[in-house]
């Protein structure tokens, strides 16, 4: 039975240009961004706490930016249906190469030994950290059942966090296993947008602290420095991340 935890906001920041979020890293108060929708998806960076971007790098009309990760000197994205990733100079945002990809992307992390990514079902696949090629598949469940909708993801703990489209909860993630271990009610870091179905909790990267992590969403007028609850056990946690 997995862990159920509940989130405690420390701190709400700004987020610039209320960008429509697809993908978040952030390393030593250095945010990089993916942004979506055609004509005017971007890959971005910015000081966590401004209100402004210090670079941004528009992709072209026809691609839809997706989940973002860093691997050493460089930046992975993804894009949604045209099945090509982008590989980005980290510090530059200069774009190095374009290369196919098989599947739909949604969301990617550098989880050391490999490059995890998923497509809105229950499976992630592990993949060549330097050429995406696929290396094995991950089929995640809960209580024996399947556990779509897996969308930006985030390697902390040994563990993979996903946020599971459109529910306001995380997923902590058994990589060996595929079982869902913990369960993250994420509504404390809420927004509301009435009449757009589009804007939920869509972005989250492990800060330094264990435990911690910084939450966005699509269109979202704020990120939010959260820390995790502790956890207990819930009887029927299949409710919560059903569709």
């Amino acid at each position: 039975m997995p862990r159920f935890h509940r989130l405690k906001v420390l701190r709400r920041l700004p987020h610039p240009d209320r960008g429509f979020t697809q993908g978040l890293i952030m390393e030593d108060g250095t945010v990089w961004e993916s942004t979506g929708q055609y004509g005017q998806s971007t890959v971005r960076r910015y000081r966590l706490g401004q209100d402004q971007v210090d670079a941004s790098t528009s992709l072209p009309a026809d691609l839809f930016a997706e989940g973002i990760c860093r691997v050493g000197g460089h930046l992975w994205q993804l894009t949604w249906r045209e099945r090509v990733a982008l590989r980005w100079d980290l510090r530059s945002l200069t774009l190095l190469e374009t290369i196919s990809y098989n599947r739909e992307g949604w969301g990617i992390c550098n989880a050391g030994s490999c490059v995890l990514t998923s497509d809105g079902s229950s499976e992630l696949v592990r993949r060549d950290p330097q050429t995406l090629m696929p290396l094995g598949l991950v089929v995640v469940r809960l209580g024996g059942q399947r556990i779509g909708g897996l969308n930006d993801l985030e390697w902390a703990g040994g563990r993979v966090w996903a946020n599971i489209a459109p529910r306001p909860y995380l997923a902590g993630i058994d990589p060996d296993s595929g079982e869902v271990v913990d369960i993250v009610d994420a509504r404390a870091a809420g927004e509301r947008h009435r009449g757009d179905p589009q804007a939920f909790l869509n972005g989250v990267t492990a800060l330094s602290t264990p435990g911690e992590f910084l939450l966005s969403g699509k269109g979202w007028r704020s990120l939010y420095h959260v820390r995790l609850a502790e956890g207990r056990r819930h009887r029927q946690p299949g409710r919560l991340l059903a569709g």
